[in-house]
């Protein structure tokens, strides 16, 4: 009991904290990448299709090690990029928040990107002429007419991508270490907990990340099905 009240008292909110900062900067500039890319593969007939379906779809696949090896060696102080932000504009692009939400972008990009493409293929297409025919442009067609009516898969989207960035240890570790305020989010306090080893707190912890993923995704679920009651009523 004492070592649990312990655990309690030397418990911290700054990881979650900056894992929940991290997941929605993430999740709101992915939006705007993933959008219009999500758009175009799934009106396009293009035979590049299956190409940028795959190479989307690569992060998923990814051991997270790879993926953030090579962010770190595209973006650390030795590389073209990383010496152009270093020397031009003083920024550094590893071993910071900046960095982790570069990483972030890449290895939750996938995750944004299907579930949109999903929903627009599955959009009525008459829906879309009808906008074409009244004189919308594609940008006000996808915003007025096809987002509103593929709500479900927008909020699948946006909250897995939230998710599964909350969540993220391997790129995260890989880019951005293990610096208290900056870039130490829960899973990392969690693997450095296991490393001490600490497992109270580690269990305290990842108790915390099972209660979040089960509510994100009952609240998924349940957002869907109530959608699914709403179209058959």
């Amino acid at each position: 009991m004492s070592e649990f009240l312990k655990a309690l008292g030397e418990f911290s909110f700054e990881p979650f904290l900056l894992s929940f900062k991290l997941a929605l900067t993430t999740t709101v500039i992915l939006f705007f990448i993933a959008l219009p890319l999500a758009w175009y593969l799934s009106q396009t007939k293009s035979k590049c299709k299956p190409f940028l379906e795959a190479l989307t779809a690569l992060p998923i696949v990814l051991p997270p090690s790879v993926l953030g090896f090579y962010i770190l060696y595209a973006l650390g102080r030795y590389s073209p990029i990383g010496a152009f932000f270093r020397d031009v504009f003083d920024i550094r692009l590893v071993f910071n928040f900046t960095g982790l939400v570069i990483a972030s972008c890449f290895y939750s990009f996938p995750f944004m990107v299907q579930p949109l493409q999903s929903g627009f293929e599955a959009l009525n297409k008459n829906l879309l002429e009808a906008s074409y025919i009244s004189g919308k442009g594609k940008l006000e067609t996808i915003l007025k007419i096809a987002l509103p009516n593929i709500k479900s898969s927008l909020i699948t989207a946006l909250i897995i991508t939230f998710a599964h960035t909350v969540g993220e240890f391997g790129v995260v570790l890989m880019v951005g270490g293990s610096i208290p305020g900056e870039t130490r989010t829960a899973s990392v306090a969690i693997f450095e907990f296991t490393e001490e080893p600490n497992y109270l707190g580690a269990h305290i912890y990842s108790a915390i990340m099972i209660i979040i993923s089960f509510a994100v995704l009952l609240l998924v679920y349940t957002f869907n099905h109530n959608q699914k009651r709403l179209r058959l009523s």
